[in-house]
């Protein structure tokens, strides 16, 4: 499903379904404060967010394990698989598994790091120990209690901020954002912030800006039909504008979304009809039948720090 227009703008609808938004963050309040969390022994780095939906969490913790990577340590991503089928404990190998099985992100982080796919995030992070992981980074789980966590980074999406700042249903957050930076040991934005966020609650806490750099320069200039399922598509579609491309049409798919053939052999048939090159992103690839891959370009970006030193001290002192 597509996040509805009042996430955004606000409005009746959103001030109706704030009573249940209300007993929402009490909840995810109550599961915090009385959950049992599993203390792994090793660094435990979080890198979460506040809104439901991509915020870019994905290149940035795949920053961090190679930053951790470079410093000597054996690091390994926990994940839950959203999207994908295994209850796990599974150690990722893109040669054996699809989206399907282990989710979309994973696969893509497999590239980076050993990642555990486990439902259950602390037995995820056993099979991770029992293979000689000394620090644990965890993708998403910001919210959870099931993990202990020695260092939480929230990543902002600068462009869209927090939505209409309410908490779901009635906007796009996962719990009041004055808790949720309370409890978090910094913030990375990535983007300019668009929205004032940091003025109106960053505070104190350490504040890293990043964009995200495009690694695809074959796709300057091209004339493009571009289609994502991501969170925040226009984002994408805003990356290939800034490397010079031509957005000839554009499609959205919901979030995570599994393509079928019917779908992507569609867009194949729109691309060659107005005379563009079908691209998307590195995350919607991994979701598309593997024999229709080859057709389609993908943008390939990565996190480029405002300061790569500052972000490089940050992780290291993460996993003290």
């Amino acid at each position: 499903m597509r996040p509805p227009e009042f996430w955004t703008t606000d409005g009746a609808a959103a001030a109706l379904l704030s009573p249940l938004g209300y007993l929402y963050a009490l909840g995810g309040a109550a599961r915090l404060k009385y959950g049992a969390a599993f203390d792994a022994g090793v660094p435990t780095i979080c890198v979460g967010n506040l809104t439901l939906g991509g915020a870019g969490k994905t290149p940035v913790v795949r920053e961090i394990a190679s930053i951790l990577a470079a410093n000597g340590r054996r690091v390994a991503i926990l994940s839950r698989g959203h999207g994908g089928s295994a209850q796990g404990p599974v150690r990722v190998d893109p040669a054996m598994h699809d989206a399907a099985i282990v989710g979309d992100e994973p696969l893509l982080l497999a590239t980076s790091a050993p990642v555990y796919v486990a439902k259950d995030r602390a037995a995820g992070a056993r099979a991770a120990l029992a293979d000689g992981a000394d620090c644990l980074l965890l993708d998403d789980g910001f919210q959870s209690p099931t993990l202990k966590k020695s260092f939480s980074i929230v990543v902002v999406d600068g462009g869209a901020g927090l939505g209409n700042g309410r908490v779901f249903p009635a906007g796009p957050l996962r719990e009041p954002p004055e808790w949720g930076i309370a409890r978090a040991d910094a913030v990375v934005m990535i983007g300019a912030d668009a929205t004032g966020f940091a003025a109106r609650y960053a505070g104190d806490k350490k504040l890293l800006h990043a964009t995200l750099e495009p690694l695809s320069r074959d796709l300057a200039g091209a004339k493009v039909f571009a289609f994502a399922g991501i969170g925040r598509p226009e984002k994408f579609f805003a990356s290939l504008r800034d490397l010079g491309c031509t957005l000839a049409q554009t499609r959205e798919f919901a979030d995570h979304h599994p393509y079928t053939r019917g779908e992507i052999e569609a867009v194949l048939r729109g691309a060659a009809q107005v005379g563009a090159k079908p691209v998307t992103t590195e995350k919607d690839l991994v979701r598309i039948p593997p024999d229709l891959r080859p057709a389609i370009a993908t943008l390939n970006v990565r996190l480029a720090p405002a300061d790569n030193a500052a972000f490089a001290a940050l992780v290291r002192e993460a996993a003290r």
